[in-house]
């Protein structure tokens, strides 16, 4: 525990077991030194791996993190393709190291506009990954919350028209499991580094009763250590969940 933080005997600190967070501040990171932007997203992807290791020993089973989001498309050709390249190359050079490390990779979000050589390698890692039980990791990529309820609704809707699923049968749990989620808990915690406090359209529904912190820290250079202090914030929250504690 840092200087002047004590934990109650009788209400032992809480565990953010699945952490989410928008990585934020690649670009800002490159530009304000005089780098290109893509600069920045490739130290931000060399971050990850710092990140990655460091959840385990903080009690995260769960880490989502978002790496491009549908709103992404807009940004310009070059740093589009320079994204999905960075990408490419992280998850190729890291598929061994992980899955040695015990962590399961799996990936949310539209496939259908990558790259078919870039889905390909994407269900490869999540396979060569399956076994993996010491962190679930989970990158966002060409997600949007309301992109992800629209596609299960979507999904639903054919059901029901189809006759196999009853109206009355649409409840809030399987809602949840049509999601890209259906396998995740929801949040515990989301994290926005760079010092913007949007959310993005990042886990719009899972995230009904997270916690957020918003770091000033662009996400190249966050670290463990801010992951530590900032999971030891959450765990002297008091998470009501819109009821009322006693005591």
């Amino acid at each position: 525990m840092g200087t002047g933080e004590k934990t109650d005997p009788k209400h032992p600190p809480r565990i953010a077991e699945h952490v989410a967070i928008i990585m934020d501040g690649n670009g800002r990171w490159a530009t304000s030194r005089g780098w290109p932007r893509l600069v920045g997203h490739r130290r931000g992807a060399e971050r990850v791996r710092e990140i990655v290791r460091a959840c385990p020993d903080l009690g995260i089973r769960w880490l989502t993190i978002y790496a491009f989001s549908t709103e992404n498309w807009k940004r310009s050709t070059e740093e589009v393709l320079g994204l999905m390249a960075i990408f490419a190359r992280y998850i190729e050079r890291e598929a061994d190291r992980l899955s040695v490390e015990g962590v399961r990779l799996r990936f949310i979000g539209d496939r259908s506009r990558l790259d078919p050589k870039l889905q390909k390698m994407m269900a490869g890692i999540e396979a060569r990954t399956a076994g993996g039980t010491r962190l679930n990791l989970t990158v966002a990529i060409n997600y949007g919350g309301r992109d992800e309820i629209t596609r299960a609704m979507r999904a639903m809707a054919r059901d029901v028209a189809e006759g196999r699923l009853a109206p009355e049968a649409v409840t809030e749990a399987l809602i949840a499991s049509r999601l890209d989620t259906g396998e995740l808990p929801d949040p515990d915690l989301i994290i926005r580094t760079s010092g913007e406090t949007r959310t993005s359209n990042f886990l719009p529904w899972q995230a009904a009763y997270a916690e957020y912190e918003f770091s000033q820290t662009l996400w190249p250079d966050f670290t463990g250590q801010e992951l530590a202090a900032i999971v030891r914030r959450f765990g002297n929250r008091e998470r009501r969940f819109g009821g009322v504690v006693n005591g």
